[in-house]
C-alpha cells in the first residue's frame, strides 16, 4: 500500500546520487502549481553530509537561489541528510531548475562567508562550514553531466 510521503515510496537502495528529480506536483485552488524537486548529493544509506557542512549550504543556496529565479517557494535539508528539497512555483521547466541550481553552486564555490550565520539570523550559529559546503558544491559541480540519472 502506498504511503502519503512520495519518498517513501521511493526505493532508496536503487537510486544513484548525486541526481534531481521532479518529486511532485501540487496545484492551488486559483491554478498556481509548486514543483517539487529532490537534490539528491549524497548515497542514500551509505553517505550523508556533516551537519555544519549541510547547515552552510542550506543558507548558501536559499540566499543565493534567488537571485537566479524569482519564484523559489523554499529550499530545506532531508532530514536523512543526503539532499535537500527544492519548490518552485509555476515553473515546469526541469531545464531551468538545473541551471538554477548549478549557478545557485557556482555563487556557494565564490562565497566568502555564509549568509545569516549569526545568532540573530540563525538558530544555530555556531554550527556552520563555509569550506564544508564548498566541498559540497564542488563534488556536485564536477558531476553535473550525471544529475538527470536518478537511477
Amino acid at each position: 500500500m502506498p504511503m502519503n510521503v512520495e519518498s517513501f515510496n521511493l526505493d532508496h537502495t536503487k537510486v544513484k546520487a548525486p541526481y534531481v528529480r521532479l518529486v511532485g506536483v501540487t496545484e492551488g485552488e486559483k491554478g498556481d502549481k509548486i514543483y517539487k524537486y529532490d537534490l539528491r548529493i549524497k548515497q542514500p544509506n551509505q553517505e550523508h553530509m556533516n551537519m555544519p557542512a549541510l547547515h552552510s549550504l542550506e543558507h548558501l543556496m536559499a540566499e543565493n537561489s534567488r537571485n537566479h529565479h524569482d519564484r523559489i517557494v523554499d529550499i530545506g535539508p532531508m532530514g536523512c541528510q543526503t539532499g535537500f528539497y527544492i519548490a518552485v512555483l509555476n515553473d515546469d521547466s526541469y531545464d531551468n531548475i538545473l541551471n538554477v541550481i548549478e549557478k545557485t553552486l557556482q555563487d556557494v564555490l565564490e562565497a566568502e562567508e555564509v549568509p545569516a550565520c549569526n545568532e540573530v539570523q540563525c538558530g544555530f550559529a555556531a554550527s556552520h562550514s563555509l569550506e564544508g559546503a564548498q566541498e559540497l558544491a564542488r563534488e556536485l559541480l564536477n558531476k553535473r553531466d550525471e544529475w538527470t540519472e536518478v537511477f
